[in-house]
């Protein structure tokens, strides 16, 4: 008896819900109020500014193609090839990217020329001294090289060769060794990873050259990076500069360049 009551219990319970009406089933998917939203993202908002710096290249000249995503100078702020560098004039202040992003004027050529006299034409007046036996050190080497912002001393030594950068920097052979424009090159890698770090040198920091002639200070006022078959910046000077050079990593056709006044 008890059996049957469940069962006729639940043909009730059944024949309710089939005959509930079919509206109690229907539901809306009308969108919700537009004050559910977010404001939109976009600013429309025009920013005006009145003090930027009036001698910053902003032209194409000083344009730069960054470097291939993952490439060792990838990270490195502006650092690439010129855009258009047939556009940079070379006998007067060409644009150069420096190791913080920002772009630097290097001033014209150091050389200048004396007044012609007569009929005697014109020589160009640089600085210049010759490599000498007297000026090695009982070492072998020429001086020593001190870039206190890289935490950078090297000894360096005559000569560009595998020999000379073995053991420290080397010295162009026909650069001068003090007054003028000394050039000296440096591995970026491997044991002897000696100027790995000139790019990242800022324009202002100071490069420390110390001689048999004496010790001497300059101030780093362009790096750059130039083509492996431009020579010109190992050329005289009147001016009393430093050079310093070494290859770009898997760029075999650039080279970092660093200049120094004193």
């Amino acid at each position: 008896m008890k059996k049957r009551l469940s069962m006729l219990l639940a043909v009730c319970c059944l024949l309710t819900v089939f005959a509930m009406p079919v509206s109690a089933l229907e539901y809306t998917i009308d969108a919700p109020d537009a004050g559910l939203f977010g404001r939109p993202t976009s600013d429309e908002t025009i920013y005006v500014t009145t003090d930027e710096l009036v001698n910053t290249d902003r032209s194409k000249t000083a344009a730069v193609i960054p470097p291939a995503f993952g490439s060792p100078t990838s990270y490195t702020l502006n650092a690439g090839e010129l855009l258009t560098p047939n556009l940079v004039r070379q006998n007067s202040a060409a644009a150069n990217t420096n190791g913080t992003g920002g772009v630097t004027i290097m001033p014209p050529s150091f050389t200048t020329t004396a007044p012609t006299i007569g009929n005697t034409s014109h020589t160009t007046m640089t600085g210049y001294t010759e490599v000498t036996d007297d000026l090695y050190y009982s070492a072998g080497h020429l001086g020593t090289l001190r870039i206190p912002d890289i935490g950078l001393t090297v000894k360096v030594y005559e000569g560009t060769g595998s020999a000379a950068l073995k053991k420290g920097a080397g010295h162009f052979e026909d650069t001068s060794i003090w007054n003028g424009n000394v050039a000296v090159a440096g591995h970026n890698r491997g044991v002897n990873n000696h100027f790995g770090k000139i790019h990242t040198l800022d324009i202002g920091d100071k490069i420390e050259w110390t001689t048999k002639l004496g010790n001497r200070t300059y101030e780093v006022f362009s790096v750059a990076k130039v083509a492996v078959n431009d020579l010109s910046v190992l050329n005289s000077s009147c001016e009393n500069i430093i050079t310093l050079i070494t290859c770009v990593m898997d760029q075999p056709d650039y080279r970092w360049c660093v200049q120094a006044a004193a």
